[in-house]
């Protein structure tokens, strides 16, 4: 059992940025796919990124290319998500997931096996 815990989300205005962080305990191996997801009020929950350590591969949404950054602490099993240039469009519940192993199929959310429990951004125009 993995436990995930996110935190770093907040107001901001366009055209700011946020870092969360995800941070995991339990039956933990840094060679773990983390996605990350996030949902806006009245959509589906969608892949915003993932970062799989193992064969140093990182995947991104086509919307957050180039804006949003994955990446992994080195020294304890802490995930980030650097996001710039936000716009309202990414206000939604941000929540981490882990899973064995991540491929093109990375934003499939039956791939995950544990999920943390959101932290919210807004971006206000």
């Amino acid at each position: 059992q993995v436990k995930l815990v996110e935190s770093g989300g907040g107001s901001v205005q366009t055209g700011g940025s946020l870092r969360l962080s995800c941070a995991a305990s339990g039956d933990i191996h840094s060679t773990y796919c983390m996605g990350w997801f996030r949902q806006a009020p009245g959509k589906e929950r969608e892949g915003v990124a993932a970062i799989y350590a193992l064969i140093g591969s990182t995947y991104y949404a086509s919307s957050v290319k180039g804006r949003f950054s994955v990446s992994r602490e080195n020294s304890e099993p802490t995930w980030y998500l650097q996001m710039n240039n936000l716009t309202p469009d990414d206000t939604g519940m941000y929540y981490c997931a882990r899973a064995n192993w991540c491929d093109l199929g990375w934003n499939v959310e039956s791939q995950y096996n544990d999920w943390g429990q959101g932290t919210q951004v807004t971006v206000s125009s």
